[in-house]
């Protein structure tokens, strides 16, 4: 049956011993050829179809920020409609809350549709919610609270629905060696989106209704540039469109996308994921709720939760949501509008090189650093009174808190939700974890401005200090190291009782095994 298995000329491009014998005598060779998954030609795909599929998880940092710069122009009571504070505040969570939903939502989609209908999703909500919003009436109140509101819950399940799908896709279309630095685009991509909103936010202080606008055009322009995107090898084999698949693998290793496959080294690779995802299917694999105690599933999803919860409880989002509001309280004497770009400038810039450094350090090198920079900026933040002696403490106090939570414990969970769960369970386990995460995230935003009112700032940084020396000991001594691991052998190290020594092993090495 046509694209049911290898045809007659990928048998002989696999078995023939000659073109073996000399791929293995490739890899002793001191100056062996890369593997073409990491040649330029596989990169520049790889990597161009990951941006793509990023610029839709853009408008979801949009969104995060979007309350930082609307806060005044929305509650002005000059204006003929504008909302007060306490409905503001459900504007500046009720996202957060809608989120889970669309982590759940992201699961089943990953798992049913593929990772490329899954972008598809999420860019037409994101559209909608910003239409919404930029049409808000300006008329009657109560109609454009609910306007507001429907395009907020549309934000929150949006951002839920796009915290795994881009991830997956990158971890599936890579080789171990570039892995990291392709799923980092997603945090890359929230942190553009939050630099973006404040930017504009900066530039546009008074009508909310344009920013709107201005976010509808980007949308629009993201839900198009997912056209041209491939869909993933390893969902497509999962399906049994084995042609599409090797037309996919093909692509994304430099080579002409054709259904037949005749490059032993991608041969390889596709016999192997082949044969990987039907001995799990072969296993008859319990539904995924019964998987849940089993260790390669339970075990990562414990440890993802506790990064998850950990990243809201130090305050990140508070202070991504509120970042101006936090400034002008901490006694910032400068444009807090300018503070916050400040803020959005130094996650991004933190964000790009934190592929290297992940690589350089490790997992949980950059989490331990992270956590215990985060616990000293936050102790500073909360004596700032006490310290008044030192030049622009409550700014240096608060970039370099944003700067080392990107380093580390802001990063890691959506990082690794792409590396730790096996195939078979990857898109529903990515989606409740992700859940977890974000009503954690609802959780902390909503109750900040009363904890703020009942204990008083410099209490809440105290709080979030403590926190994070607390995420520190649990990255120290929970979180596995997966650096330069493969994804078999990140599950083979949660089903196995000892954990697995790091090793340098390459896609090429086990294509060739």
């Amino acid at each position: 049956m046509a694209g049911s298995g290898p045809n007659k000329e990928e048998f002989q491009a696999l078995h023939n011993d000659e073109t073996k014998a000399r791929i293995a005598s490739n890899l002793n060779h001191p100056y062996e050829p890369k593997p073409l998954g990491e040649q330029s030609r596989a990169l520049n795909r790889q990597t161009i179809m990951v941006i793509i599929g990023n610029l839709g998880v853009m408008s979801i940092g949009m969104g995060l920020g979007l309350p930082t710069v609307t806060q005044r122009p929305m509650t002005d009571t000059t204006e003929q409609v504008y909302l007060t504070q306490s409905q503001f505040t459900w504007f500046a969570s009720l996202n957060l809350l809608a989120a889970p939903l669309g982590g759940l939502l992201s699961g089943v989609l990953l798992d049913k549709l593929g990772r490329k209908c899954t972008i598809y999703c999420l860019n037409i909500l994101g559209l909608t919610s910003w239409i919404l919003l930029a049409v808000a009436s300006k008329e009657d109140n109560d109609i454009m609270f609910l306007q507001l509101m429907a395009s907020r819950f549309l934000v929150g399940v949006t951002h839920g629905l796009s915290s795994a799908p881009v991830g997956v896709y990158s971890a599936e279309i890579s080789t171990p060696k570039i892995r990291g630095r392709l799923i980092l685009g997603t945090s890359i991509s929230v942190s553009l989106g939050i630099t973006v909103i404040y930017v504009l936010g900066y530039f546009i202080r008074t009508d909310w209704r344009l920013i709107g606008w201005i976010c509808t055009g980007f949308q629009v322009l993201a839900l198009m540039s997912v056209l041209p995107m491939p869909e993933s090898p390893n969902w497509l084999i999962s399906k049994g469109r084995l042609q599409e698949a090797r037309k996919s693998l093909n692509y994304f290793r430099g080579l002409d996308k054709k259904a037949t496959i005749t490059h032993p080294e991608v041969l390889a690779e596709f016999n192997v994921l082949q044969k990987n995802i039907h001995l799990a299917e072969g296993q008859k694999m319990p539904s995924f709720w019964k998987s849940l105690r089993l260790p390669e599933v339970y075990k990562p999803l414990l440890i993802l939760i506790g990064m998850f919860t950990f990243q809201q409880l130090t305050g990140i989002f508070v202070i991504i949501v509120y970042a101006v509001q936090i400034s002008v309280e901490a006694g910032v004497t400068m444009d807090p509008f300018m503070c916050a770009v400040l803020i959005g400038l130094a996650r991004l810039i933190t964000t790009c090189p934190m592929a290297y450094l992940l690589e350089k350090w490790g997992r949980r090198r950059a989490g331990i650093i992270s956590a215990a920079g985060m616990t000293v900026c936050m102790i500073l933040l909360a004596a700032q009174s006490y310290l008044r002696v030192i030049p622009f403490l409550p700014v240096i106090a608060i970039v370099s808190f944003i700067v080392l939570s990107t380093l580390g414990i802001f990063t890691l969970p959506f990082f690794m939700i792409s590396e730790l769960f096996p195939q078979h369970v990857r898109g529903r386990a990515s989606g409740l974890t992700v859940a977890f995460g974000l009503l954690a995230a609802f959780f902390c935003t909503k109750t900040y401005p009363g904890m703020k009112d009942a204990i008083g700032n410099e209490y809440c940084f105290v709080v979030y200090g403590a926190v994070s020396f607390a995420a520190m000991i649990f990255v120290y001594l929970v979180l596995p190291e997966t650096r330069r691991r493969t994804l078999f052998e990140i599950e083979e190290q949660f089903r196995m009782k000892k954990p697995l020594k790091p090793t340098q092993v390459e896609m090429r090495e086990i294509c060739i095994k």
